[in-house]
């Protein structure tokens, strides 16, 4: 079996890292508890991590044919115009579809195409804006374009703003090798490889501190040189400035790994920190 790096590496630019680790331990969970079989009811399926209602009712509906409800956002927005309900409940504690009552809808012996229906209907024909009604098989039981206006429900939560996170990342090199560090195993981008980085404040010059902080969080003394690099991304909650400078050491680090340039690409990265693993030269 795959261990967690190589299965990141894979994984690698595709963001939501929880999910590559949830999936590798699941899989470890089903070989060792269920004999290598993706279990077929929904206690056990809610047991494996990363598995929750709507991932395990299509298992259940899609894999197995069992009556089981599917709600995606799809089917969530079918749902709430069918019935003229302005809440879809994807963001409230309170399921506002329970399951017993969806569960009255499946035909019996269908749960598959049923599931799968619905989900298309959402995502090719009750869109978010500009609904295509005309094509819908079951216009004849909305409530909402019986009022008029499908495209009041469900009532869209107002976005918040993204805050603006400025960063400086380093690569240090030392003998023709250069150090990576390793994020905790849980939380954001868990488990992947990155060069040393550090938040700073937007008000300052990002590279102003970089020697001292590295030797706080490193115990190195670097030579430090001008930025080479200034790099942007957009996370699902916050955006992200990075500043990057080149320096060099010739002392050693108990943190991380010393690794070749030629074995960069065995390290699973974030985007932007492959990135610059990318744009470094040998020399």
């Amino acid at each position: 079996m795959a261990d967690l790096s190589e299965v990141l590496t894979v994984w690698e630019g595709l963001g939501y890292y929880s999910r590559a680790r949830n999936l590798h331990q699941a899989s470890r969970e089903i070989v060792a508890r269920f004999k290598g079989r993706i279990p077929d009811n929904l206690d056990d399926l809610l047991s494996l991590p990363g598995i929750g209602r709507y991932t395990a009712g299509a298992i259940l509906s899609i894999a197995y044919n069992k009556e089981v409800p599917v709600l995606d956002g799809n089917v969530r927005r079918v749902f709430s115009r069918l019935f003229a309900i302005p809440n879809d409940g994807a963001n409230s504690k309170t399921e506002i579809f329970p399951a017993h009552f969806l569960e009255t809808l499946i035909p019996n012996g269908h749960a598959c195409s049923f599931n799968q229906s619905l989900m298309d209907l959402g995502s090719m024909i009750c869109t978010p804006k500009g609904p295509r009604c005309r094509h819908c098989p079951i216009i004849q039981y909305c409530k909402a374009k019986a009022q008029g206006n499908p495209e009041k429900y469900p009532i869209r939560q107002a976005k918040k703003k993204i805050p603006h996170r400025y960063a400086v990342a380093a690569t240090i090199r030392r003998h023709g090798k250069i150090l990576l560090i390793r994020r905790p195993p849980k939380g954001l981008l868990g488990g992947l490889w990155e060069f040393p980085n550090w938040e700073v404040d937007s008000g300052n010059d990002p590279g102003k501190q970089l020697a001292r902080q590295i030797r706080r969080e490193t115990g190195l003394r670097v030579k430090s040189k001008e930025p080479v690099d200034c790099l942007f991304q957009t996370f699902s909650h916050f955006k992200l400035t990075l500043h990057v400078y080149q320096c060099e050491t010739e002392g050693r680090s108990s943190r991380g790994a010393w690794a070749p340039l030629t074995r960069l690409s065995g390290f699973p990265m974030p985007r932007l920190h492959r990135k610059i693993a990318n744009s470094l030269s040998p020399a």
